[in-house]
């Protein structure tokens, strides 16, 4: 892979501007290819809990500016037909950010099709102008403590799910994909993106590394050194881009 100079520069005031968090995703990248994604999984969030603590993280939150997450009705649509689960994000006012409470609706619905084997094809899509713009920012730092928050994380996983699904799982990519939402549909069989589709990792410039299974996906996807390049850079990669580099399989309108 060539390393532009502008990518070499961004690189590099990332990791002067957030170096815990910088050596703590190249630790996480190193190990991912002799790690199966269970192991991975859990290292991945003892070290995002463990940062969430840290200072790093800390400064980007008394600098930050963000809304309330709010009071939500049903975040995620189920929908079947026959032998096909159709999941659908739906917080399009918050353009399908992550909430606790997606999150848990999420994995209530792909536990369901895990248990249900009649299901033959879970496609998983978002309403609005997003398919995912990452987790919820009026939520981040919300809980309690760092150990609270990776036992949780442990027990409700929309990643380890959909890795389990990934022979039946599709996703579908349009708009905003940042974050935790091409985190977790890189774990699918078969991503579908709409050309106006944009991928970004901007975790690293929160003091923070991929959380939501990014360490794990996106190196099977794209190997750890592109891998290390989205995060490090918190550059945004269009949908072709992603097709070249086997982020995503297909662009389809």
């Amino acid at each position: 892979m060539v390393l532009h100079e502008e990518d070499l520069e961004l690189a590099r005031h990332a990791i002067q501007a957030a170096p815990l968090a910088a050596t703590s995703l190249a630790v996480l990248l190193r190990s991912s290819p002799w790690a199966d994604v269970e192991a991975g999984l859990a290292a991945e969030s003892a070290v995002y809990s463990t940062l969430q603590a840290g200072p790093e993280f800390a400064a980007w939150r008394a600098a930050a500016s963000h809304s309330p997450a709010g009071i939500d009705g049903d975040t995620v649509n189920i929908e079947r037909e026959g032998d096909v689960l159709t999941v659908t994000l739906n917080r399009p006012g918050r353009r399908n950010a992550i909430s606790t409470r997606m999150r848990d609706e999420l994995t209530a619905a792909l536990q369901l099709a895990a248990i249900d084997e009649s299901i033959s094809t879970v496609h998983l899509c978002g309403t609005g102008i997003a398919f995912c713009s990452g987790g919820d920012l009026g939520e981040f730092g919300s809980r309690l403590d760092p150990a609270t928050a990776h036992h949780t994380r442990l027990s409700r996983s929309p990643a380890r799910l959909m890795h389990r699904l990934r022979d039946r799982m599709v996703v579908h990519l349009h708009g905003a994909a940042f974050g935790g939402g091409i985190e977790m549909a890189a774990f699918a069989g078969r991503v579908l993106a709409r050309p106006d589709t944009h991928i970004a990792l901007p975790e690293v410039s929160l003091g923070l590394v991929p959380g939501a299974g990014g360490t794990v996906s996106l190196p099977r996807r794209i190997g750890r050194q592109r891998t290390a390049l989205l995060a490090l850079t918190a550059k945004t990669i269009d949908a072709p881009t992603a097709l070249r580099w086997g982020l995503v399989d297909e662009i389809v309108d």
